[in-house]
């Protein structure tokens, strides 16, 4: 049986976890694949630190749950993502992914409960 605090880390980690996509997504903008150009690029370098970061919730949540609840509970990095693109980065919307945002919060609730 799952605890209640296993699921609370997995969320923890996908907000890190987006944080770290966001990131990713402001250094692409002066992203060059050489190791200098990386190694500068503060942006690229805080978005991999972040992901690296949303692994220890993760892990340490599975000591308290099974994988196949917790697993499942990591598509919320998708909606994090799609809010901080959409208040961070000004990007739009449309209903599509409304919807998309909806399944993923019912398919989430199903699993979990």
């Amino acid at each position: 049986m799952t605890n209640i605090f296993a699921v609370f880390l997995v969320i923890v980690g996908t907000i890190i976890g987006s944080f770290g996509a966001l990131f990713l997504k402001q250094g692409s903008a002066s992203f060059s694949l050489n190791i200098k150009g990386v190694l500068r690029n503060w942006r690229v370098l805080l978005g991999l630190f972040l992901y690296g970061v949303s692994t220890i919730p993760f892990i340490y949540a599975l000591k308290f749950g099974d994988v196949s609840v917790l697993y499942p509970v990591t598509s919320l990095t998708n909606i994090w993502v799609c809010l901080l693109g959409q208040f961070v980065l000004k990007e739009r919307m449309n209903v599509t992914k409304w919807v998309g945002i909806a399944l993923i919060i019912n398919g989430v609730i199903s699993i979990s409960v």
